[in-house]
């Protein structure tokens, strides 16, 4: 996704261009083997600017998380599935959608926070946290579709709206992970399948 969700680049100063690189490096080579001299080159820019900018490569990615929050935020936000009626077909249209913009290579696909926040998890509680507030701040969009069909589908269960938008991000990360380890998005894209299959069972009326 990162002619998707990056910007054109002509009218962009330092900071702009150095957020897109980190957007673009980040997912394709990890954060540790992303260097400053390599954003620096990545975006066109000097060592002194990127310092002028940002105290260090963690301010950098810290910024650049909250700069993809907002990129992938707008981008569903107008997204064809919120065009449905029913909830659930919007809850179902998204899964659709995600498996849609499963294209090209796979660092355009994956997605920045569920990277750092892998390799990141355990020796930078800033970046982690960081990454997991985008995360939960996505499936947070999908919690009222998913009360709303909870609601009219008439489901007693102990789960929550809450548990399910994170369920549905988890297997999503985990897509993406054996995207990685298969070199292809096409166990991704089943995972999606498998996804909402699951979905369509959980608000099927008892019996059926």
């Amino acid at each position: 996704m990162n002619r998707r969700f990056i910007p054109p680049s002509r009218k962009e100063g330092a900071s702009q261009k150095l957020l897109n690189a980190a957007l673009t490096l980040i997912r394709e080579r990890g954060y540790a083997s992303t260097s400053v001299d390599a954003l620096c080159a990545r975006a066109g820019v000097t060592k002194g600017a990127f310092f002028h900018h940002f105290k260090s490569k963690d301010d950098l990615a810290i910024a650049a998380v909250h700069y993809w929050s907002e990129l992938t935020g707008a981008f569903f936000e107008t997204a064809p599935y919120h065009g449905h009626t029913d909830p659930l077909d919007r809850i179902l249209g998204y899964l659709d959608f995600r498996k849609s913009i499963l294209t090209g290579e796979i660092a355009e696909f994956t997605c920045l926070a569920g990277t750092m926040l892998q390799e990141m998890y355990h020796t930078n509680p800033v970046i982690r946290e960081v990454c997991a507030a985008s995360i939960r701040g996505h499936a947070a969009t999908l919690e009222p579709d998913i009360a709303q069909a909870m609601e009219q589908y008439r489901i007693q269960v102990p789960w929550t709206a809450e548990s399910l938008s994170l369920h549905m991000q988890a297997v999503l990360q985990g897509a993406f992970i054996l995207a990685k380890a298969s070199g292809g998005a096409a166990i991704a894209a089943e995972s999606l399948d498998h996804l909402h299959r699951y979905i369509q069972l959980l608000f099927q009326p008892r019996g059926q």
